[in-house]
């Protein structure tokens, strides 16, 4: 099997914000610098992962982004199925 960008990029992420289970990261900005993410991109990823239910949006002056849940209730196959849609072995 092989990854689409979208999908490394979604899977660096929720390990970024993981490895900061009580801090909400404020900016696209810290977790695209980590990983030289373009930020534009990063920015709808993050957006199909909080769809997905995955990651949790803030607005506001202290906004950010945070895991919806534990790190170890989260499989790389809800990431993957956040970002690429629903994963089935015949089309």
């Amino acid at each position: 099997m092989q990854l689409t960008r979208e999908a490394d990029y979604g899977i660096r992420s929720i390990l970024f914000l993981a490895r900061q289970p009580y801090k909400k990261i404020s900016f696209v900005t810290e977790i695209s610098e980590e990983y030289k993410i373009p930020r534009s991109f990063l920015a709808k990823i993050l957006q199909k992962l909080v769809r997905g239910k995955i990651v949790r949006s803030y607005r506001g002056v202290k906004g950010g982004f945070s895991l919806a849940r534990q790190a170890r209730d989260i499989s790389v196959l809800d990431v993957l199925e956040a970002i690429e849609g629903k994963i089935a072995l015949n089309a």
